[in-house]
């Protein structure tokens, strides 16, 4: 089952894509894997040996409370998916189990990609000026792959503000099985332009800051 479309998606089409996608499809046992952190998930023996590869990208967006705060509201209004070929629908309430859809433009049709949120952590410290924001969202039956993905803005205890994206991922069916290299590179290139419509949104000023590995 892959859910396709010729033009882009209607608010209508994107709820009977959620109402046709069932539950997560990949292992109970990984559910919320990507709170952990990208160093643990990339030796993760157990995602390697069941055929998943981890995604990394962490940018540096400014610093200070302000910026923090600002990035939270950017993530709960799903700016992050502001771009021209990708998009969720901004009125999506980030909470644990809801349902939404990623809406990506293929080569010619749009895919529908149904997802749920499998977790949301929002903490801070007043003790060390440390906050964290994050969000990891989970396949259901229907998508493309069959993984989860996490997106967080983080302030650490020099204020900095790193805004990053976690994912684990594999094929989910045969199309994107014999397509992966196309979809790895869609991948790669989400990445990047996310990172950079974070920049531009909370500190145009650090659109030349190198990204770290």
């Amino acid at each position: 089952m892959i859910f396709l479309c010729w033009t882009r998606p209607s608010n209508q089409e994107q709820k009977e894509c959620i109402n046709k996608s069932g539950n997560f499809n990949y292992d109970n046992k990984l559910r919320g894997a990507t709170a952990k952190p990208a160093v643990t998930l990339k030796q993760d023996k157990e995602l390697s040996d069941n055929g998943f590869l981890v995604n990394h990208a962490r940018v540096l967006v400014g610093s200070g409370l302000e910026t923090f705060e600002k990035g939270k509201s950017a993530l709960q209004n799903w700016r992050h998916f502001s771009l021209d070929w990708a998009y969720v629908d901004p009125k999506t309430s980030i909470q644990s189990g809801m349902k939404f859809c990623v809406c990506g433009k293929a080569i010619f049709p749009w895919l529908l990609l149904p997802l749920k949120v499998a977790y949301v952590n929002d903490s801070s410290s007043s003790k060390n000026d440390v906050a964290s924001f994050n969000f990891g969202g989970g396949t259901l039956h229907g998508h493309m792959l069959a993984g989860e993905e996490r997106f967080s803005i983080t302030m650490d205890e020099k204020s900095d503000v790193w805004y990053e994206i976690l994912s684990f991922s594999k094929p989910a069916n045969f199309l994107s099985f014999i397509g992966y290299p196309y979809v790895l590179l869609k991948q790669k290139q989400f990445a990047h332009e996310s990172t950079l419509a974070m920049k531009k949104h909370l500190s145009p000023k650090l659109d030349n800051v190198n990204t770290p590995p």
